[in-house]
């Protein structure tokens, strides 16, 4: 799958994905911009070109999100122990994609809502299964 940012100073080429997660954390909707993050789980196959326009913010002990410098866009969401990206699904010049899960459905606020049924996970299951002892945030 191939994809870039607003103004195409970063490409992305991902290996064939068609599932996306919707997060509800407080980081993904205040970096999107107020509703969840839907992301296409790249695992750790994700190319990136145009890497000089690639921000990257540290947003948590094990987690970092990247943006281009150019137009703001928001370019992945990547996990340091495992090395997966999970790429906002808008990135992409595809739009074959299905939902098939949501997690921290505990802090999704009441503004939205999704109608998909899907399997949801809580921030303490999110945690459980992915964080690394000792830390508490989503990132």
């Amino acid at each position: 799958m191939k994809g870039q940012c607003l103004c195409g100073a970063v490409r992305v080429d991902s290996p064939d994905a068609r599932e996306i997660g919707a997060c509800h954390c407080g980081y993904c909707r205040r970096w999107g911009g107020g509703g969840p993050m839907l992301a296409v789980h790249c695992g750790t196959g994700l190319r990136v070109e145009g890497e000089a326009q690639v921000g990257v913010y540290a947003s948590s002990d094990w987690a970092e999100r990247a943006f281009c410098t150019r137009c703001g866009t928001h370019l992945y969401y990547k996990l340091l122990p495992t090395g997966e990206f999970f790429v906002p699904a808008g990135l992409f010049d595809t739009d074959d994609f299905e939902i098939t899960q949501q997690i921290y459905v505990d802090k999704k606020p009441g503004f939205y809502a999704l109608s998909n049924q899907t399997p949801e996970l809580t921030e303490a299951q999110v945690l459980a299964q992915f964080a690394p002892p000792g830390d508490g945030g989503a990132g």
